[in-house]
């Protein structure tokens, strides 16, 4: 089956749902490939630039199409359902985007420039943030007009296809202390390297590459924001509400990959009250992932960003991804030793959905903060 891509189709006629449907008929063709390879879905990224998901969630207003929240969580998890490198790579984009139209709409934030560029060039954007998250990296040294940055920044998902990289440095700003500052790079400014690092275990196709920069130019005015080092910022409980529900919807995604190819390889087999059981087990784990995210979603559609904010999101986090995790480990049960096969597709989501361990706040440190807010304690402590 092909995708019908049209150019631009009327805002009224979209239906974001039936068009991410064919593009993961088409990208589950080659989602294999890319795993063995290691290469990054450059023509899946083709697939969905052609068809304006990367301008999506950019407001009417600013030139987009004014998706929203709960449509992109859905649209991510049906691709990751086809290819859960191509729906990841894809979120750590699509979550810059989020932030920015909410702080444009919420805080009157100056995001606007970023967000029509995004719409008006087709721009695509990827993301340090995980890797940095509070205390950031690299160092930002002042020179004429604006500062010098040297950095590598780990996990930057998605940067073979991308424009700029969204990201921070750290200042030596005095009595200030440590300061860290917040930025955007072109990926084809002078000093920038994409570094061939990603070859990993799971999520290969991602193109989760280190990009190194060496004295790239930074001009003051290019500075979107600061902050001190190494502390909770308003910045980071919108990111953990606004964020980490289309991240985490990736995973679920590749959950309900892996219950679809088990669930088809029981159905060939003798009726069997383990097997039963089993595939039980299998819907419960992946109806509390579900219950997790559907959470995360709805605080993310109405919530206010603060303490308890970052709390919930979080908890979610850890509930969805120990819910993905169980439910593709259930499904290779189901499948018996099929699972074990390259072409069956359980053992690449069972290396894909592992990723969900990592992305902050990894789980320990998610029950140290929620602990810390419950008993009433500086969650900087």
């Amino acid at each position: 089956m092909s995708v019908n891509l049209k150019t631009r189709p009327e805002i009224d006629t979209r239906d974001w749902r039936v068009l991410a449907d064919g593009i993961a008929t088409e990208i589950a063709v080659n989602a294999a490939r890319h795993d063995a390879e290691g290469s990054f879905v450059a023509q899946n990224y083709d697939l969905l630039k052609r068809q304006g998901f990367f301008k999506a969630m950019v407001p009417e207003e600013l030139g987009g199409y004014g998706a929203d929240h709960r449509t992109m969580c859905e649209i991510i998890r049906r691709l990751a359902a086809a290819c859960g490198s191509t729906a990841l790579a894809f979120s750590m984009h699509t979550h810059l985007v989020a932030v920015a139209a909410w702080r444009w709409r919420h805080q009157n934030a100056p995001t606007d420039g970023l967000l029509k560029r995004v719409a008006a060039e087709d721009l695509v954007l990827v993301s340090s943030g995980g890797s940095d998250w509070l205390a950031s990296a690299g160092t930002a040294s002042p020179t004429e007009g604006g500062y010098l940055i040297n950095a590598r920044k780990i996990f930057s998902s998605g940067c073979p296809g991308a424009d700029m990289l969204i990201t921070s440095a750290v200042l030596d700003d005095g009595d200030a202390g440590q300061t860290v500052l917040h930025f955007g790079v072109p990926l084809r400014a002078e000093g920038v390297s994409i570094l061939d690092t990603w070859h990993v275990m799971g999520m290969r196709g991602t193109g989760s590459h280190d990009i190194e920069l060496r004295d790239v130019f930074v001009p003051e005015a290019a500075i979107s924001g600061r902050r001190p080092q190494g502390k909770w910022h308003m910045l980071f409980h919108i990111i953990s509400m606004i964020a980490f529900p289309l991240i985490y919807s990736a995973y679920l995604g590749v959950a309900d990959g892996a219950r679809q190819t088990a669930i088809g390889i029981a159905r060939k087999k003798p009726e069997n009250p383990m097997l039963i059981a089993l595939v039980g087990e299998m819907e419960n784990a992946l109806a509390s992932a579900g219950l997790a995210l559907d959470d995360m979603i709805a605080q993310a559609e109405t919530g206010t960003p603060d303490p308890e904010a970052t709390s919930r999101a979080m908890i979610g986090r850890t509930l969805a991804g120990q819910g993905a995790i169980r439910t593709v480990e259930r499904a290779m049960e189901v499948a018996g030793g099929a699972s074990f096969y390259n072409h069956v597709g359980l053992e690449r989501a069972f290396r894909d959905v592992q990723g969900a361990r990592y992305h902050p706040l990894q789980e320990k440190a998610q029950l140290a903060y929620t602990g810390r807010l419950a008993l009433g304690l500086d969650i900087d402590g």
